[in-house]
């Protein structure tokens, strides 16, 4: 399973790129926001950071506008990812795009039939939102689980389901339990995916014991 980081602030990416656990990166309008800063900027300096795919969503919502949003962002990088939203003027823009040899990830998925529409239209990546389901009372995960369902049925299609709105820990097992491709979580989440009370304590013990012996290793 790739593990993506969404996010927009570069000293993160960085961080975490420097752990060697990150495959790629997602932004989208809110977190570039955040950032404070030209979007072109940030994502040039994400793409110099790591080598692996790095999604740089359009904000225009009709399909030429979108094609020319996408012909800017290709053009930053060899590793930018087009992200296009699940709309018709997106998969449109998408089949083009794709066609065309650039990469797209087709975002706000929060149906099956939405995910096998952008499987069809060729994405690279499409992208259920997990959390966003749970919050309004629905399964999010049961949607990971209809996708994978459906893609493996037709193994022709090439897209990689890339799980977003990942809120815990467990999210992140159950979508690697299902077999998704991909999953694309805040910085917060990577680094609560290291931290178990057991290994703390047993770590503890160790130093404890070690410090008993009186040595040192250098």
């Amino acid at each position: 399973m790739k593990f993506f980081v969404d996010t927009a602030d570069v000293s993160e990416i960085r961080s975490l790129a420097e752990t060697g656990l990150l495959d790629g990166v997602t932004t989208n309008p809110s977190l570039i926001a955040k950032a404070n800063r030209p979007m072109r900027d940030i994502i040039a300096e994400i793409c110099d950071i790591t080598p692996g795919p790095v999604s740089a969503e359009v904000t225009a919502l009709d399909y030429d506008g979108m094609m020319r949003e996408g012909e800017v962002l290709r053009k930053i990088a060899s590793n930018v990812v087009i992200k296009l939203p699940l709309t018709e003027a997106g998969l449109r823009a998408c089949k083009h795009m794709v066609n065309d040899g650039v990469m797209v990830n087709v975002t706000l998925c929060f149906s099956a039939v939405q995910a096998l529409l952008a499987a069809k239209a060729g994405a690279t990546f499409v992208s259920p939102f997990i959390g966003r389901l749970d919050d309004t009372g629905q399964d999010g995960m049961q949607l990971i689980a209809d996708i994978m369902q459906i893609y493996k049925a037709y193994p022709h299609l090439k897209t990689e389901v890339l799980a977003a709105s990942v809120r815990h820990p467990v999210h992140l097992l159950q979508c690697a339990k299902l077999g998704a491709h991909v999953a694309t979580l805040p910085p917060s989440v990577i680094r609560a995916l290291v931290k178990h009370p057991l290994t703390d304590k047993g770590l503890e013990g160790f130093m404890a014991d070690w410090k008993k012996t009186g040595q040192s290793i250098l």
